[in-house]
């Protein structure tokens, strides 16, 4: 009897560990770099092509300027003859073009970023919206290549306000990094449940054998 007992919780056990498994789905792949971004604008004959593969630090950089956008930015934007020079940053997978985005380094009032609905992926879903810049993006393209004037006072940073959703496919394509972290918080609360499960069978089945050794 005992010895049958112990085969029906270890059985209990193993399916609710499969169970959990079967729920919580193969583990997420950590995101990838984005291929590179291609920046075109103001006084740039053709355009800047930076390569994760060979210019990481500046890719990582330009990418920074746009990653923490909401999803819902301000409907008008400053007067066009207040905007300055307008550089307009694609982001990269591998060779075909996923997001962009338009920046103003030195708009009056400080930085500012414009994102048109219009994605060139599709499954990229944007509303259009502006957005206040963070302060070093002027000297960030400058180092990336963009001809721009040294700006001394706004190399640490800085940052209107906001959230992180760019695929930091940016950062993987396919994905929202907003999505990613919901991805794993669903993942975690699953493995927590099928936790709770095993611990209330494993009870059920001791309270049982107690009952039946009386």
């Amino acid at each position: 009897m005992v010895r049958l007992v112990r085969r029906l919780v270890l059985a209990a056990a193993g399916a609710l560990m499969a169970l959990g498994v079967s729920w919580a789905g193969p583990a997420q792949a950590a995101p990838k770099p984005p291929a590179g971004v291609d920046i075109t604008g103001h006084q740039l004959a053709e355009p800047l092509r930076l390569r994760t593969a060979t210019q990481p630090t500046e890719v990582v950089a330009v990418i920074d300027q746009v990653n923490w956008l909401s999803r819902a930015g301000a409907a008008i934007g400053p007067k066009p003859d207040d905007l300055g020079p307008k550089y307009t940053v694609v982001v990269l997978a591998g060779e075909t073009p996923t997001q962009t985005y338009d920046l103003y380094p030195l708009a009056v009032g400080g930085p500012r970023v414009y994102r048109p609905a219009k994605q060139p992926d599709p499954a990229y879903r944007a509303k259009a919206g502006w957005f206040l810049g963070r302060l070093n993006m002027s000297e960030t393209l400058r180092t990336a290549g963009v001809p721009l004037e040294r700006q001394l006072d706004t190399v640490t940073g800085g940052v209107g306000g906001g959230e992180r959703v760019l695929p930091d496919e940016s950062l993987d394509p396919g994905k929202d990094l907003g999505e990613a972290v919901g991805e794993l918080q669903r993942l975690l609360l699953l493995n927590v449940g099928v936790m709770v499960l095993i611990t209330m069978g494993l009870a059920g089945i001791a309270l049982l054998i107690r009952r039946r050794t009386r």
